[in-house]
């Protein structure tokens, strides 16, 4: 099979994007993912491994957010897959998502993600990267930015690592 061309990587991203956010379609996993794939959550420093384990990872965010949805702001294909910047949204009233209780909270995050697809179109590697302290101060498990309670957490920071440092230059 010949290699897919940087047009069809990009409409495979697309793709991807429209069945996985636009339709929910998880019924056949590895149309997306193929068995080796490897996708790398940086923000969550979570590995997660083959179509199931991808599958699994998004009914866990489509149960704890009913209305997620992510929008593609811009793909960049290449030869080997596709570079996706996108912007997710969303509210967390549903299930608990990796241990952490629904807030109520909105989510309006951008992120991208760098896949790698094997000839036949599916993704074999993916690293995904969005700021996680945003995601935490918009579902409030962090405060406010320049907030009366972000100023404190911070004071309490510094001055633990200031009794650490003299601690170690004991």
């Amino acid at each position: 099979m010949a290699a897919p061309t940087v047009l069809e990587n990009e409409e495979r991203a697309r793709d991807i994007f429209r069945r996985l956010f636009d339709e929910r379609d998880l019924t056949d996993p590895s149309w997306y993912w193929a068995d080796d794939l490897i996708t790398d959550l940086k923000a969550l420093e979570m590995t997660v491994h083959g179509p199931d384990g991808m599958a699994d990872f998004f009914t866990g965010i489509f149960a704890a957010m009913p209305d997620f949805a992510m929008e593609i702001e811009d793909v960049l294909a290449h030869e080997r897959g596709a570079t996706i910047r996108w912007r997710a949204r969303g509210t967390f009233t549903g299930a608990p998502w990796l241990g952490i209780q629904p807030t109520g909270s909105s989510l309006d995050l951008p992120g991208c993600d760098v896949m790698r697809f094997d000839p036949e179109g599916r993704v074999t590697e993916n690293v995904v990267y969005y700021d996680g302290a945003a995601f935490a101060r918009q579902i409030g498990m962090l405060p406010r930015r320049d907030s009366p309670a972000d100023r404190a957490v911070l004071a309490a920071f510094n001055t633990v690592t200031k009794v650490r440092r003299r601690v170690r230059e004991r």
